[in-house]
């Protein structure tokens, strides 16, 4: 597998190209914004675009997806049904920020319409590229359509926003939801091998096994309050 990390836009967001290696099918996991180094990697490598494939609907996981459609008008475009809002919404999510329209353009947020879904992930599918096969999870508690994509031959999984080193991903953006984010990650995540290594939206890797030991979110007693 090959994994090629490009760190866009102004919240220093992980966009990945993920390859197989033997057939040179690719997918580009959350583009955060328009990178011509993304673009000029798929095509120097002679890679083939298959989709672009998203964990989840906020703006800097969908900002890059028309520059990169328009490059490779080919591949496919995934999201989960229940972040459509989200993503179709893209050109309006600044506001939810609190930043005014006409600042919008100044600070790179003024988004076009995001182009049309092909289809929406499905919990539970396996999604091929090449010879590598993803586990598709609902991960919902960041937003409510929030996947990740886990490829358990390789020992790698592809959290977006859920898990980063340390902590958790916010719960406090519409859809969120604590209690639902800490269920997704000791069930879709914690339940792979301790040795995975996890590809965050933002930050550095970790392992599956290093956040089960030691993240303190997720080691904490279990709240009372419920």
């Amino acid at each position: 597998m090959i994994v090629e990390t490009f760190i866009l836009s102004a919240f220093q967001q992980n966009t990945r190209l993920v390859a197989c290696e033997e057939t040179g099918t690719a997918i580009c996991i959350d583009p955060g914004a328009r990178s011509d180094d993304l673009v000029s990697f798929i095509d120097r490598n002679g890679l083939r675009l298959q989709a672009i494939a998203l964990t989840h609907g906020h703006l800097d996981h969908v900002g890059g997806t028309s520059d990169l459609a328009k490059a490779f008008p080919e591949a496919e475009m995934i999201l989960h049904r229940d972040d459509e809002d989200l993503y179709y919404g893209l050109p309006q999510q600044p506001l939810f920020m609190g930043i005014q329209p006409h600042q919008m353009a100044a600070l790179g947020l003024d988004f076009a319409h995001p182009p049309r879904l092909t289809r929406n992930w499905e919990h539970g599918e396996t999604y091929a590229v090449g010879s590598l096969r993803f586990s598709v999870r609902h991960c919902p508690g960041h937003t409510r359509g929030h996947v990740v994509l886990a490829e358990e031959t390789e020992k790698k999984v592809f959290v977006g926003d859920c898990l980063f080193l340390g902590s958790i991903g916010r719960t406090d953006l519409p859809g969120g939801d604590y209690d639902q984010l800490i269920a997704s990650i000791n069930t879709q995540i914690l339940t792979l091998a301790d040795d995975t290594i996890v590809y965050s939206g933002h930050g550095p890797e970790t392992t599956v096994g290093r956040e089960r030991a030691s993240n303190p979110f997720l080691t904490r007693e279990p709240r009372l309050n419920h």
